[in-house]
């Protein structure tokens, strides 16, 4: 996707231990005009599966899948990673490790909102090393329901998180994949 990539040129920042921030437009502040384009690119790329769900994990891919939950209007539900008071009656659990955070999370996920019915879309911001979301493709086996696919804003080509997605046999899509960064300049795969 040009315009994502174009902005995450003009406005990415890039951190030591390969972060890229883009907390600029994406997963702190929100650009919703470009973030409506990223789910309109969602919708294209999954148009022909039965999406029933969107599932994505607790914080930064809440608002992507929002928007992009409209283009299928389709309800959004996300695994927490904190148990509250507010929880209640049987969950799936599983546990994701956060690359950023470098911490382990027990994430959570009512049974009452992803059950054997359900046609999921696996929504979020970044794939680096794959955690986050075999953390989701694990609550999404759990439940019975059948996974469609994955879509992902920004790839990290150069960690083995896709890699291990696409081996198994899961539909990834992600709208950038980078294949490496420096101080100056990210580089993309065609």
């Amino acid at each position: 996707m040009q315009l994502l990539k174009d902005r995450i040129r003009r406005d990415g920042i890039v951190k030591p231990g390969n972060v890229l921030k883009v907390d600029s437009f994406l997963n702190h502040q929100m650009d919703i005009p470009f973030i409506n384009e990223i789910g309109k690119e969602f919708k294209s790329r999954f148009a022909q599966s039965p999406i029933t769900k969107i599932l994505t994990i607790e914080a930064s891919g809440i608002g992507i899948a929002c928007i992009t939950a409209q283009y299928f209007d389709v309800p959004v539900v996300f695994a927490k990673k904190s148990q509250s008071v507010n929880l209640d009656g049987d969950m799936y659990v599983t546990k994701v490790e956060s690359f950023t955070h470098k911490k382990v999370y027990d994430v959570i996920l009512s049974k009452k909102y992803l059950t054997p019915q359900d046609h999921v879309l696996l929504i979020d911001d970044f794939l680096a090393n794959g955690c986050a979301l075999l953390g989701l493709i694990d609550i999404v086996k759990k439940s019975g329901a059948v996974l469609e696919g994955a879509g992902i804003v920004i790839e990290k080509g150069f960690q083995d998180g896709g890699k291990k997605i696409r081996d198994m046999g899961i539909h990834l899509e992600s709208l950038a994949i980078i294949d490496s960064m420096t101080d100056s300049e990210v580089i993309f795969r065609p």
